[in-house]
């Protein structure tokens, strides 16, 4: 990279079998996906970190799917705080992904974390999903903010896990671990 911005590039085969690990360390970012129980849904998995600058870093995902369409998804989510270990703290909920897209305000935690990447996804229309969902170029700082200004959230460190089943197969799971300051 000629103008100093610094990439971290991770691309998964549909042939690995473990833990896939994302790290951004400067915010102390952790996106966790193991691909052994996606193996038939995911051909590959796309995580693009960039920091552009001091002040402009971003995230991109691209996941594609090897069996499309997918007309039914649930979404299980949980947030947890790390006291000696990751406890359960304010949220656990669950939705029926085609139904919440078309009605996004009928759970107000979904409708929040939803908000956080819509505005850079392809994930904003109803049932069935013919596309491979993307999120592209999505600001770490308008995360910041959401989380931070937007509603405040403590000071500490956070997990949010959600569980992705297809036809009632839970098929992935996605962790983010994030420390606010």
């Amino acid at each position: 990279m000629g103008n100093g911005a610094q990439t971290q590039q991770y691309t998964v085969g549909k042939y690995l079998e473990r833990l896939i690990t994302v790290k951004w360390s400067p915010l102390g970012q952790e996106w966790s996906l193991p691909t052994s129980n996606a193996l038939p849904w995911i051909r590959s998995l796309h995580c693009y970190l960039k920091s552009v600058n001091r002040t402009y870093k971003y995230l991109s995902i691209r996941v594609k799917l090897s069996q499309k369409p997918v007309s039914r998804i649930k979404v299980n989510g949980a947030t947890f705080k790390r006291y000696n270990g990751y406890m359960p703290s304010l949220y656990n909920f669950t939705v029926d992904g085609c139904k919440f897209i078309k009605n996004p305000k009928s759970n107000p935690v979904a409708h929040y974390i939803y908000r956080l990447f819509k505005d850079f996804s392809n994930v904003n229309y109803t049932c069935p999903f013919n596309d491979d969902p993307i999120i592209e170029k999505l600001p770490i700082s308008y995360v910041n903010k959401q989380v931070t200004s937007v509603l405040p959230v403590p000071s500490g460190d956070y997990l949010f896990s959600s569980h992705w089943y297809f036809y009632d197969t839970k098929r992935i799971t996605i962790n983010v671990y994030l420390t606010i300051f």
